[in-house]
């Protein structure tokens, strides 16, 4: 009995007493800024003793910080109570049964003052699986020593590049990952139509989705196009334009305070616009961010639940502008000088973007999806300026098989 009690001692010594207030894991990931770990310590506080928080930072690659999560909520890993999902995992996710789903107050306040748009990415079936932490947005930016007014169409701006003398690049993100289905997902949108229609469902309309491909294969065959266009991305992007060799460029929000820091002769020159159009529909630019989950196997959900309520409420999103300049989900937000400091100029933009924003499909199937369009699609060369009809059928009969998990992983 008496070395029952020691053990029992000793074992409360390591790892805190059960009955004692629970430290809560914080999967998500890792902000250069300290989003996570400011936020985290704040609620904490806030908490007064009713629970902890500790991050375990992930991978800001999407697919390491995806692979880690599910081998744990496979496994039925119950170390994990709160999650950063990428906008893409929700519904793959929730349909796993990995993710509670949000009920009564806490559902009402997790949705309160949320872009519509972004409330799509954090739920599944009807249901809401996650808070929204924080979204982003494209926008066209551009040259203004160069080019006098942005143009309004995907079409308009290769003209205008292939005439300009110099630096008449557009850059975008076309290497073989997930920023090249947010591109060709935000132009099949735009021209009318959507990949999906239901979780298992493919729509691509034929005319409006060739009309998207065409967009690729001109920009891909046309002298604006970037030599290193296949192997694109955000931060090659970025590069390029603070280098002075493009005059357009589809980015993120965090072009901007990058070229400031990094070539402020660029930044001076450096305009915002919205994303382009494809036909006469309007555009509808890309939405990522973050949601916040409480796992199925936490053994400290209601804390769980309170605390992501905290992590993604409007202080917490206000702290991610500041730190690591992430647009809000709240759409109040917007007026905050916060906000407005760290988008001069174009804050009101960027809420627009969000507002007239279109998801990447919600399906379980996403990354069988999303490795069907890279497969079909890439490299962006082997799409025709025109005559795509070969690459459409193509991409319909590989999204045909993948919403049906046939195979393609």
């Amino acid at each position: 009995m008496l070395a029952s009690a020691l053990a029992g001692v000793v074992l409360s010594a390591c790892g805190g007493s059960s009955s004692g207030p629970p430290q809560l894991t914080f999967f998500v990931a890792i902000q250069p800024g300290g989003t996570i770990e400011a936020t985290a310590e704040r609620c904490t506080q806030e908490a007064h003793g009713k629970y902890s928080i500790k991050p375990e930072l992930l991978p800001n690659d999407a697919s390491q910080a995806r692979e880690q999560l599910v081998r744990r909520l496979g496994a039925k890993d119950s170390s994990i109570d709160i999650i950063g999902l990428d906008v893409i995992l929700t519904s793959e996710f929730a349909n796993a049964g990995w993710i509670a789903p949000w009920t009564g107050r806490q559902k009402v306040e997790a949705s309160k003052n949320v872009f519509p748009s972004v409330l799509k990415t954090a739920s599944f079936e009807g249901e809401l699986y996650a808070s929204p932490f924080n979204t982003n947005t494209q926008v066209l930016w551009y040259r203004k020593d160069l080019v006098p007014k942005p143009p309004e169409t995907w079409d308009q701006m290769i003209k205008v590049a292939e005439e300009l003398p110099e630096a008449g690049q557009i850059q975008v993100q076309a290497e073989r990952y997930e920023g090249y289905t947010v591109w060709v997902n935000a132009l099949i949108e735009s021209a009318g139509t959507s990949i999906l229609s239901g979780p298992e469902e493919v729509e691509l309309e034929q005319r409006p989705t060739e009309e998207a491909l065409e967009v690729i294969g001109r920009l891909a065959h046309s002298s604006a196009a970037s030599p290193e266009l296949p192997t694109s991305n955000e931060d090659s992007a970025r590069l390029a334009f603070e280098a002075g060799k493009a005059a357009f460029m589809t980015n993120y929000t965090f072009a901007f305070a990058s070229a400031k820091e990094n070539a402020p002769e660029i930044n001076e020159n450096m305009g915002a616009a919205p994303f382009p159009r494809v036909n006469s529909n309007p555009a509808k630019p890309p939405l990522g961010g973050f949601n916040l989950a409480v796992s199925a196997y936490s053994g400290h959900q209601q804390q769980a639940f309170e605390a992501a309520l905290c992590l993604s409420g409007e202080e917490s999103e206000l702290t991610a502008v500041e730190l690591d300049g992430l647009p809000p989900s709240h759409e109040n937000l917007y007026t905050n000088p916060v906000v407005g400091k760290a988008f001069p100029g174009f804050a009101g933009l960027v809420r627009e973007e969000v507002e007239a924003a279109g998801p990447r499909p919600v399906t379980p199937a996403y990354q069988d999806v999303t490795s069907a369009i890279q497969r079909a699609l890439h490299p962006p060369e082997s799409i025709p300026a025109e005559g795509v009809e070969g690459k459409y059928d193509e991409l319909k009969e590989d999204l045909e098989q993948a919403v049906k998990r046939e195979g393609l992983l």
